[in-house]
């Protein structure tokens, strides 16, 4: 519950920037709230109102804000397993399915707590997000220049701060890492959107070195294991060639006694 009702609060408040820039790009009250209400994930809308207050066209500034809603599709895959939400409550909690709701439910150590998380992230963060979306486009003038307040700041730096304790492996530090990396590098060539995802390339790409890498060693520890079967069956075999020769030495011998 604290953890639910600080991140949804928190990042709550940053539809009043949302709110603001949409205004700020030429749409209405009534369509900024509805974008609120309907598409609820807030790069998204900051990346279509972006694109437009730019003066791009309306369907690529879409399709950057579709392509980087798709991770939400992700996050759904793990959240279903991990929630195992009734049939008929599904289609209503995938509205809800987005960072700060997945953060604060994988987080959580039981099943119960990440309901309890995910639920309360959700409720709290869709309210007050379209709450203060409506007061943005409202006061949109009165407000003034978003930047100076850093509302716009808010949401990622509460993700990062629930995501930063989560990598504890070296394997994840390194898929954050080649994230960062690959998201940054092609931010200034590629359409708004496409440069997150090319950031998620960055798992299978660490997973896959891994493999390699796991593979390669599998494959030295049989080398050794066969060159010491090998070294243990040709000293069998020495000895066992000792044993027969003093063998026939003794029965010589005896031979010679008789």
């Amino acid at each position: 519950m604290r953890d639910a009702l600080g991140v949804g609060i928190a990042v709550g408040l940053s539809g009043f920037a949302f709110g603001v820039t949409s205004a700020g790009a030429g749409l209405s009250v009534l369509q900024s709230c509805a974008l609120s209400l309907l598409v609820f994930t807030g790069a998204s809308q900051f990346a279509l109102v972006g694109a437009l207050a730019a003066g791009g066209n309306p369907f690529t500034a879409a399709a950057g804000a579709f392509f980087l809603g798709v991770r939400n599709a992700f996050y759904g895959l793990r959240l279903s397993q991990l929630l195992r939400l009734p049939g008929p409550v599904r289609p209503l909690a995938a509205q809800w399915v987005i960072d700060e709701t997945a953060a604060v439910a994988l987080a959580q150590p039981t099943r119960r707590g990440a309901r309890i998380g995910f639920t309360v992230t959700g409720l709290t963060l869709y309210a007050l997000w379209n709450l203060t979306t409506l007061a943005g486009a409202l006061g949109a003038e009165a407000l003034g220049d978003t930047d100076a307040w850093g509302l716009d700041a808010a949401g990622p730096a509460v993700f990062l701060a629930l995501l930063a304790p989560m990598l504890r492996t070296a394997t994840e530090r390194m898929v954050a890492g080649l994230a960062v990396v690959l998201g940054l590098g092609f931010l200034p060539v590629l359409p708004a959107g496409v440069p997150v995802l090319v950031a998620a390339l960055a798992a299978p790409a660490v997973l896959w070195l891994e493999g390699r890498g796991l593979a390669s060693r599998r494959g030295a520890v049989r080398k050794d294991t066969e060159r010491t079967d090998t070294s243990c069956t040709d000293t069998g075999r020495e000895e066992a060639d000792r044993t027969d020769t003093g063998r026939k030495a003794e029965d010589r011998g005896k031979g010679a006694e008789r």
